[in-house]
């Protein structure tokens, strides 16, 4: 089943991204994010950012940056939500499904060394163990805000945040939830950038989350702004990443239906991996969506979505075209998912 828009179909089962949020360098929440996409200047750091200050102290004492960064995201996807006058449930049928690298890298350094700096190996900040796990953010978010729905962390590199809606996609399927807060988050610390070692683009930090829901149960008034229509991952086995990317784009493509001619904007992190992705879809869709934040792992594939999402408000053009959100990481793991953009119309 489905229902008619003004440019195209919606099929009643399939995810449906209806709003969206972020905390990233350009500010908190989601004006400041377009208003940062529009000036097209790089940034890299959430500036100023303090999660007791941003958070208030309630409940906030033990929260390490990663954690206020996924905190202060949701916060501000359900208080724009509010103030538009479509809030979002939460309760029992919301789930949140957050991608992440390996959670608070910083968290985890500082824990261990504790237990070889103290007078015993466990001498340590018993307080601060949740922030040690990859799940602290995504659990401490879903205890702020009464989200009782399945809570998951999905630890997958750059394709965090696509392995994340591809796991929203099959709990919404299954009736599990009846809508998603998906996302994903990554801090920028001296442990990340150790862990990382030489790269060719700075780090980056942030935190994006989406609404996802389907038409079945999409409250009066929500505006739809994109349709997810197809998603694919898989593991260069060839020793070729770059050939599993474009089969992975290629695939994606195919299940929606689509070629690469309407594609509307296409995007993944990486310079080779931009050019690849130029050669399937076109040089002006990938050219149309800039590179802004550096390196931010997980978070990579939402802010491009997030961005795409920013540019297409603005275009009347976009509407009933594709955008193609796209990840390859050093080991290997590449994936795509083919969105249609809506136009906000539902």
């Amino acid at each position: 089943m489905s229902e008619r828009t003004s440019s195209t179909t919606i099929h009643r089962d399939r995810p449906l991204i209806t709003a969206w949020s972020a905390v990233s360098p350009f500010g908190l929440g989601r004006d400041a994010f377009a208003a940062g996409v529009g000036r097209g200047q790089p940034a890299h750091q959430v500036p100023d950012f303090e999660p007791r200050k941003v958070l208030g102290k309630a409940g906030t004492r033990t929260f390490d940056r990663a954690t206020g960064l996924a905190v202060t995201a949701v916060r501000e996807l359900l208080g724009e939500a509010e103030a538009a006058q479509s809030p979002i449930a939460t309760g029992g049928g919301t789930a949140l499904v957050l991608g992440t690298t390996l959670g608070s890298a910083q968290s985890a350094a500082g824990f261990s060394r504790a237990s070889f700096e103290g007078d015993k190996p466990y001498d340590v900040p018993a307080q601060l163990m949740p922030n040690v796990l990859m799940n602290g953010p995504a659990a401490a978010t879903a205890i702020r805000f009464d989200l009782k729905g399945p809570n998951t962390t999905l630890a997958g590199g750059a394709a965090g945040g696509l392995l994340a809606l591809g796991y929203a996609r099959r709990l919404l399927a299954a009736g599990r939830a009846e809508r998603a807060l998906v996302g994903a988050v990554e801090e920028q610390s001296e442990t990340r950038e150790w862990l990382a070692g030489e790269r060719d683009r700075p780090g980056g930090e942030g935190s994006a989350v989406l609404l996802v829901e389907t038409a079945r149960t999409l409250p009066p008034g929500r505006r739809v702004l994109a349709e997810l229509l197809a998603l694919d991952v898989r593991l260069d086995v060839d020793d070729d990443p770059e050939a599993a990317l474009a089969a992975t784009v290629r695939d994606a493509l195919g299940q929606a239906g689509a070629t690469p001619e309407q594609v509307w904007a296409a995007a993944v992190t990486g310079q080779p991996a931009r050019d690849r992705l130029a050669e399937l879809v076109g040089a002006e869709a990938v050219e149309r969506v800039p590179d802004l934040l550096g390196d931010t792992g997980s978070a990579a594939t939402v802010f491009s979505l997030t961005t795409v999402l920013s540019l297409a408000e603005h275009d009347p053009a976009a509407a009933g075209r594709l955008a193609v959100i796209a990840s390859l990481d050093h080991q290997g793991l590449a994936a795509c998912a083919v969105l249609r953009l809506t136009g906000g119309d539902r």
